[in-house]
């Protein structure tokens, strides 16, 4: 009799074990839920769909199985690799000039004395400005017919390039754009800049080293982590670059939505093109959803291989500093 009394509550420990950790999961699931919902609705389900519309023909309208066909269009899609290139320059070119100026800026105003808080707000208010009011009053500033920038470097005798319509200039006239904004990044880099250790730079200035030496052995090793940062989130968001391209090349072609205006994207002759304008062109203007869906899948296939270095360096500083 004993013996059977044991083995019955041997049973019911883990009955009851098994009961606690059920509430437990469904507790854990109910919190989780409003993220759950959230992933499964608008991450999950839209990428699973551009999948399946992938391999469809697919206008809004009609819808007809293609197989590999599109993708055997995009291998094909010189337009596609026009814009392909013209955003591998943003990124190559762009990026680093704007994280190497928004981190000489930061590195100025954190040594200023006098007048900080003016410079830092001054720096900082183009950040601020909509993309589309700034990308329209750069290319007005920098029209080479009636705009201030060349009526000051005409008195001096200096002829301005059409920035914004002359192929050669028009993504340096873009990479002007992203300078001119980089206010965010300054203010990145600033906070990481004051939090370096004094010490360290007073024990660097009393072995002798300039300020050179203590830039690049104090400052560039403890700001490692934010100039990673900044360098992979810029790149994703080039990668992404789509309303400045768009605005400045419709006002620098003067194309309007009146009735028989025709805008060409990526002009002047698709210098301006980008991926992610190539891709709306196809879905929403020719409503090409299917091969749009193709173009979608690589633009997010690429973001994510940046995303995962990203993740990868993160987790090799985290590990240094353990």
């Amino acid at each position: 009799m004993a013996s059977t009394a044991l083995g019955r509550r041997r049973h019911e420990v883990p009955s009851a074990l098994r009961g606690g950790r059920r509430r437990a999961n469904l507790r854990a699931l109910l919190y989780l839920s409003p993220w759950l919902v959230g992933f499964s609705v608008f991450f999950l389900y839209p990428l699973l769909s551009t999948v399946y519309f992938s391999f469809q023909r697919y206008d809004l309208f009609t819808l007809e199985p293609v197989g590999l066909l599109n993708y055997r269009y995009f291998l094909r899609d010189e337009a596609a690799w026009t814009a392909i290139r013209n955003t591998l320059w943003l990124v190559v070119v762009m990026v680093p000039l704007r994280v190497l100026f928004g981190l000489g800026v930061a590195q100025l105003i954190t040594k200023i004395k006098a007048g900080a808080g003016v410079f830092r707000t001054i720096f900082y208010l183009p950040s601020l400005v909509p993309l589309v009011a700034g990308t329209l009053g750069f290319v007005y500033l920098l029209n080479p017919g009636t705009g201030p920038v060349q009526a000051i470097l005409g008195a001096v005798g200096i002829d301005s390039p059409d920035w914004f319509g002359d192929p050669a200039w028009s993504k340096w006239g873009l990479t002007m754009l992203g300078l001119w904004s980089v206010g965010d990044l300054m203010v990145i880099f600033m906070a990481a800049l004051l939090d370096v250790p004094k010490q360290l730079y007073e024990a660097a200035a009393l072995d002798g080293a300039n300020a050179w030496r203590q830039f690049v052995h104090i400052t560039l090793p403890v700001i490692r982590p934010v100039l990673m940062f900044a360098t992979v989130t810029g790149v994703i968001q080039t990668l992404q670059y789509f309303t400045q391209a768009m605005v400045a090349a419709r006002v620098a072609s003067g194309a309007t939505d009146s009735a028989g205006s025709v805008f060409v994207p990526g002009y002047p002759d698709q210098s301006t093109l980008t991926f992610p304008e190539w891709l709306f062109h196809q879905g929403f203007r020719d409503f090409a959803m299917g091969y749009a869906c193709v173009l979608a899948l690589v633009l997010f296939a690429v973001s994510m291989v940046f995303t995962l270095i990203l993740l990868r360096q993160f987790r090799g500083f985290a590990e240094e500093e353990a």
